[in-house]
């Protein structure tokens, strides 16, 4: 019976062996000698007997019997060799006892070399074991700036506080964003249940993982494993049974497809043409199934389309959400009796913007609007379950396959605030208040300063952060005498200050108002609405294809800027002019631009793509200024920060 095995595994072998010479690949199994001939190892550290998983052994120490296996660690001797003889003995030894002497490996990079045991663990891999002891040595390079270098001391960090040598993420950040699904601090050592909890509930997912064909995908299955405890909330993952995680991972495929294929974004930066509004009633009624049924499963007696808003705080207290909601009001009115629209107020946590998801859906609901970052997870794990249902989030550089996200390109507006500003004052020095140091918001600050320096090349941006903890931007600012500032886009209904848009101070302390910029949310979403409802609310699936992330500007109607009756004639003519041509795309508000470090981000004769413009994290170099410390932060921002995608903790190392 252990011959016949071995015979298999020999065929498996030398299928292996055929597939990488057809690759031009090495056909037999790597040799660490070979590889640190070219390392510079700094130490070695004795880890003591460690339970390795099998899939992170990929190599012998030396030479001696590299020949005798593929690279995947199959044999490749005949079946009349005493090599033969002895594999299959230690195959009838695993079956009757298990295997229980330790091999000896080195461990390098988080990559497991074998100096003793390499048929232990052929037979163990051939027989599909997920582990197997061995007293391990590590050997520690150089740190340097190479990713792989980079997740490898990342790795170091976190198996310091873990002891788990089973994670291995591809992208850098992603050890912290398991520990902070597991509500866990980056220096909190694990205890014994954590440990345990942890490595049953990996396992489980591993075997499925693996089963499902996941490691065709192009991601490790630690990237997996993040994104499903991302969706799913690691106190329900680590009680999954195995049945339990099938199901989840058929809802998630799609996402994990998408991750595999590095999960980049598709900036729609304009809108497709839409039917008229008169004609949006035909255009609904006319399709059948998906929308028939779900109107009949809310048991609707009208032909309405169910569109939800779901709200952070309240329209009462917050800017933002007050902006959403003149939207929301806007569309309603626009599309009259062919809409049903409504709204759920005070999802501040997670659990809360599931819970109202869920009743918008609950309702007839096919068209749901998340209206914050945070509501990202929220949206994924509901729209994951409920495919047949538009679930959007507002949101950037963040990419879902299962949930659309929108944005305004706010910095179009920001770039015209900047330039009015260095028109009206007197002073090089402007004022900017900026709320969060996220994607999107850096953007805005530097097109502010480019608006100006384009007026005044000796203009200066002083930036202030209104999610500092115990720091007034205001107060700052007019200490240092600087009066023309840049602040919220809009006010709060209860509150009356009137720091907003872009304002002059005067001398006795008065405010003058000069020009805001305006996020036209109605029109933003009339737009989407019509264009949902073109395609069909059942339209082809993109899951798991590509991640849609509708970004438009200006000469889509929804991003504006009013401006007081009182600006000057001459500043008129210039805004407007500059506004047509953004519009219209003749003219780019970064073409020209470096930043704080002196680097040349952009020549005169380039302009930023829509991806450089929406992950810039750094600040040009006339902002006095900088990004802030995660610690310097509220606790509100933290937690909107580490959604959006600014590693602070990075920049605070350098």
């Amino acid at each position: 019976m252990a011959l016949y095995d071995y015979s298999r595994a020999l065929k498996a072998g030398k299928k292996q062996y055929q597939a990488s010479l057809s690759k031009g690949e090495h056909p037999y199994l790597p040799v660490l000698d070979d590889i640190l001939s070219y390392t510079d190892i700094v130490s070695e550290v004795n880890l003591g007997l460690v339970d390795i998983p099998l899939s992170r052994v990929v190599g012998t120490k030396t030479q001696g019997r590299t020949s005798a296996f593929a690279g995947n660690f199959m044999p490749l001797l005949a079946e009349e060799t005493e090599f033969a003889a002895k594999w299959a003995a230690l195959y009838d030894h695993q079956t009757e006892e298990g295997i229980r002497d330790p091999i000896v490996a080195y461990e390098f990079m988080n990559k497991y070399y074998v100096m003793e045991g390499n048929k232990r663990v052929s037979v163990l891999k051939y027989m599909g074991a997920f582990s197997i002891l061995g007293t391990v040595t590590r050997l520690l390079p150089r740190r340097s700036e190479e990713k792989e270098n980079k997740l490898y001391y990342e790795f170091l960090d976190f198996y310091q506080v873990s002891f788990n040598c089973d994670v291995w993420f591809s992208k850098e950040g992603s050890y912290k964003r398991l520990l902070e699904a597991m509500g866990l601090e980056p220096d909190q050592v694990w205890d014994d249940d954590i440990r345990s909890y942890f490595k049953a509930a990996y396992d489980r997912f591993s075997k499925v993982f693996e089963k499902r064909g996941g490691n065709a995908l192009g991601l490790t299955c630690s990237d997996a494993f993040l994104l499903y405890v991302e969706i799913f909330d690691y106190e329900t993952v680590k009680e999954r049974t195995e049945g339990q995680i099938q199901k989840d991972l058929d809802k998630i495929w799609p996402e994990l497809i998408l991750k595999g294929k590095g999960g980049h974004a598709t900036l729609v930066e304009q809108p497709e043409e839409a039917p008229h509004p008169s004609g949006l009633r035909k255009l609904l009624t006319s399709r059948e199934d998906p929308v028939k049924m779900a109107r009949a499963a809310s048991k609707r007696e009208d032909k309405a389309l169910g569109i939800a808003f779901i709200y952070e705080k309240t329209p009462e207290t917050s800017s933002w959400t007050y902006g959403h909601e003149l939207g929301r009001l806007y569309l309603a009115e626009t599309l009259g009796q062919d809409a049903a629209v409504s709204c759920y107020t005070g999802a501040d946590t997670d659990v809360e913007a599931e819970a109202a998801i869920l009743s918008a859906i609950d309702s007839g609901c096919q068209i749901i609007f998340t209206t914050t970052p945070r509501m990202i997870q929220a949206s994924v794990k509901v729209a994951v379950q409920h495919p047949q249902v538009k679930i959007l989030n507002c949101n950037v550089n963040t990419s879902y396959s299962s949930v659309r996200t929108y944005y305004g390109r706010m910095y179009e507006a920001k770039f015209l605030m900047g330039a009015i500003a260095a028109a009206m004052a007197r002073l090089d020095d402007l004022g900017y208040i900026a709320d969060y140091p996220i994607y999107g918001s850096l953007a805005n600050v530097n097109a502010f300063a480019m608006g100006a320096r384009m007026i005044d090349p000796r203009s200066r941006i002083h930036l202030k952060w209104k999610s500092v903890k115990d720091r007034n931007g205001l107060e700052e600012l007019q200490k240092e005498g600087i009066t023309y500032i840049s602040a919220d886009d809009m006010i709060t209904p209860d509150s009356p200050a009137r720091e907003f848009g872009l304002f002059h101070r005067e001398p006795d302390g008065s405010l003058v108002s000069i020009a805001t910029p305006i996020w036209d949310w109605g029109k933003f979403y009339e737009k989407i609405v019509k264009q949902i409802c073109q395609s069909g609310i059942n339209s082809p699936d993109t899951r798991g294809k590509i991640a849609v992330n509708y970004w438009w500007g200006m000469s889509a109607g929804v991003i504006d800027i009013i401006c007081s009756k009182n600006l000057p004639q001459g500043t008129k003519r210039l805004i407007t002019f500059l506004s047509q041509s953004i519009q219209s795309g003749s003219f780019h508000p970064f073409s020209t631009i470096c930043s704080q470090d002196g680097v040349c981000r952009c020549r005169e004769d380039q302009k930023l793509s829509p991806k450089e413009i929406v992950t810039m994290d750094w600040l040009a170099d006339n902002v006095a200024g900088s990004v802030p410390k995660m610690q310097e932060l509220t606790e509100e921002a933290k937690e909107l920060v580490r959604l959006q995608g600014i590693d602070l903790e990075e920049k605070d190392e350098k």
